[in-house]
């Protein structure tokens, strides 16, 4: 895990070495242990790398590292996880270059060497994102991780092409150019993220997961193609192939996968332990992790005091089952307050998933002990776990066919009460029916109810402001784009591919990546092993949901080493007390973000509404914090990275300045 950043003129530039040093100066935390920087002047390049060492702490793994023939230069960010097994084959082939030491980057490069850029990609099992400079060709290619676990930013400023890991190592090279996009702002306000191949800034792009990009100069079309896709055309012939399949077999096969992916991401030269959240997808990395290892497991997880949020009882729990060296912290509203005002530091475009808070301290909980964590991400999506999934897909069934009135009529008769009258009314029902009901769920459900497709449905569920609120001042709204279908049957597929395309790369695994570079600590998912993510996307539907429990394949598993009794309670995700929170310690910093005449100085935002907001969640009427979340994570950003503006000036009681 390191961070890497660069820029390209084709020109002579000699100025590009102090611009490429203060790039990497601003990825320090990405990689505390070394940093390098290689720069032709005469062709106007420099690549800058800071280090992380995981595999192979010589120096014989710094970066940027040449290959051996002198061609190719590359910066890189990651884990080649089969990087032995390639070594041993370009061995075999008689293309080894005589190795300099042990790093998964020397055989990356020795790859591409041998079988071309396409090839040593099909090849590589791991998690990337490099820059390779092409002394011959005079070109530069990007290329990024198939589901996004790596981040990578590119584009074009002030006649410079600028890659980096993060936002930041740009604006150390290009500072006031950079303009925010309001188009880009607008989908951040919906969505809590920007996705990609959007950012915060006109002009600078992401990598998409799964793509490369080739570089020539400066003029060149920046087209990204890609070398692996997420929906394959071979997929619905082993989708087809599964479904003839015995259950047992399907479980043997996802079991022995996924313990194969655990297997290959403990290799490690430097530490290694395991978040533990006690739910399924963590538990079952953690007891496949147990199983091959010849020692207590490292696992670290995160309460909170607040009732109905902590979840460190459970992950104590099944820790204690597994024999795991255990270790917990927990969350207060003060640790929060203190965190908060540094999250823009390290979320350098605007994020406003709220459990950044505890995964950043959990991340750095962690950094105290090892240098490496694997984590249980990508179980939910792939395995169709969020009840979410069901409650559309069943809601739009009942609902769908309703008249819009009607459902207007509902939606109005579900938000009256308060989500705090819904919970104390709900504590009547049967343990069963409340599982996975609340009265924040009951107040989203009302929202949901003016959809106009199951597809719409969805989208709206993910989203917070949507375009046609016209929060964003000026904007040109970009279009969502929702999942697509036939038919309603395939309704829970088409929305797990979505959050796989788009709400894992551009919000979970962009929450994991800048929490745990904040504190320098390498995060690997097991999950995200594409072989996995192709198995499970070919699983059918049998296997993930039966009856109204989803993820029942890797129950299934997990039952094998861990009893259910320790697990089988409503999924609470990695939340946070933030409505609280909001109306309590952290509402004079609130305050201070949302003062009307600072955001109608700004220009950014209609504060009109956003005062309304404020005001509906500070009487207790409804809880808008999730909408209000995502105005104070840009407002805090756009802080941290503009000069203040001049303080408003007060008028007299004669109505002079």
């Amino acid at each position: 895990m390191c961070g890497i950043a660069g820029v390209v003129t084709w020109r002579a530039d000699p100025g590009l070495d102090t611009r490429v040093q203060a790039m990497v100066t601003a990825l320090q935390h990405r990689g505390p242990d070394d940093a390098g920087i290689w720069v032709d002047a005469e062709r106007g390049v420099a690549l800058g790398h800071r280090r992380l060492s995981i595999i192979d702490l010589s120096p014989s793994g710094k970066q940027p590292m040449t290959c051996a023939l002198g061609r190719r230069v590359i910066v890189y960010n990651g884990e080649i996880y089969n990087f032995n097994a390639l070594r041993i084959e370009l061995e075999r082939i008689g293309s080894a270059p005589g190795w300099r030491g042990r790093s998964d980057t020397e055989v990356l490069l020795a790859a591409i060497e041998a079988w071309g850029l396409d090839a040593a990609l099909e090849r590589a099992v791991g998690m990337f994102a490099f820059a390779l400079w092409d002394r011959a060709a005079d070109t530069l290619t990007l290329a990024r991780d198939r589901l996004g676990e790596k981040p990578l930013y590119y584009g074009v400023v002030n006649g410079r092409f600028h890659f980096a890991s993060e936002l930041k190592a740009i604006r150390a090279s290009e500072g006031n150019a950079l303009k925010v996009d309001r188009a880009s702002l607008s989908a951040f306000m919906q969505f809590g993220c920007v996705p990609s191949p959007h950012s915060i800034y006109t002009g600078i792009h992401k990598l998409p997961p799964g793509h490369s990009i080739t570089v020539r100069g400066l003029a060149d079309p920046l087209e990204p193609r890609p070398f692996w896709r997420l929906v394959a055309d071979d997929r619905i012939a082993r989708l087809r192939a599964a479904a003839g399949c015995s259950d047992d077999v399907l479980l043997d096969g996802l079991h022995d996968r996924l313990s194969e992916a655990v297997a290959g991401q403990l290799v490690s030269d430097v530490p290694l332990g395991a978040f533990l959240s006690g739910g399924v997808d963590s538990s079952v990395v953690v007891a496949l992790m147990q199983r091959h290892s010849a020692r207590p497991v490292r696992t670290f997880t995160i309460g909170f005091r607040e009732s109905g949020f902590d979840e460190a009882p459970y992950a104590r729990a099944v820790a204690r089952h597994l024999g795991t060296d255990h270790s917990e912290m927990y969350l207060a509203a003060r640790d929060a307050a203190e965190l908060i005002p540094t999250l823009p530091r390290f979320y350098d475009e605007p994020f406003a998933d709220s459990s950044q808070i505890p995964t950043t301290l959990i991340a750095r909980m962690t950094r105290q002990h090892v240098t490496v964590a694997l984590s249980g991400d990508g179980g939910d999506e792939l395995f169709a776990g969020y009840p979410r999934y069901r409650m559309t897909a069943s809601l739009w069934q009942r609902l769908g066919r309703l008249p819009l009135a009607v459902r207007s009529a509902i939606a109005t008769l579900i938000a009256s009460p308060t989500p705090q009258a819904w919970d104390r009314v709900l504590t009547i029902l049967p343990e069963g029916w409340r599982r996975d009901i609340n009265g924040r769920r009951m107040h989203r459900l009302a929202e949901l109810m003016g959809s106009t497709s199951v597809a719409s449905m969805y989208v709206r569920l993910m989203s917070r402001w949507v375009p046609e609120d016209g929060l964003v001042l000026g904007d040109r709204p970009m279009a969502a784009s929702p999942p697509a279908w036939a038919s309603d049957a395939d309704a829970v597929d088409a929305m797990r591919i979505w959050d796989i395309g788009q709400y894992l790369p551009d919000d979970l695994l962009v929450k994991v990546d800048r929490a745990a570079m904040s504190a320098s600590l390498e995060t690997r998912a097991p999950f995200l092993d594409h072989r996995v993510v192709e198995l499970a996307l070919s699983l059918p539907k049998r296997v993930l949901i039966r009856g109204n429990e989803g993820k029942w394949a890797l129950r299934q598993i997990l039952d094998q080493y861990v009893p259910r009794k320790l697990i089988d309670r409503p999924k609470a995700g990695f939340e946070v007390p933030l409505g609280v929170w909001l109306r309590g310690p952290l509402r004079p910093w609130a305050e201070s973000l949302l003062d009307a005449r600072t955001l109608a100085a700004q220009g950014f935002l209609d504060e009109r509404k956003i005062s309304e907001m404020w005001q509906q969640h500070l009487l207790g009427r409804f809880d808008r914090s999730q909408y209000l979340w995502n105005v104070l994570m840009f407002q805090a950003w756009l802080q941290s990275v503009q000069p203040p503006l001049p303080a408003p000036q007060t008028r007299s009681d004669n109505g002079h300045a």
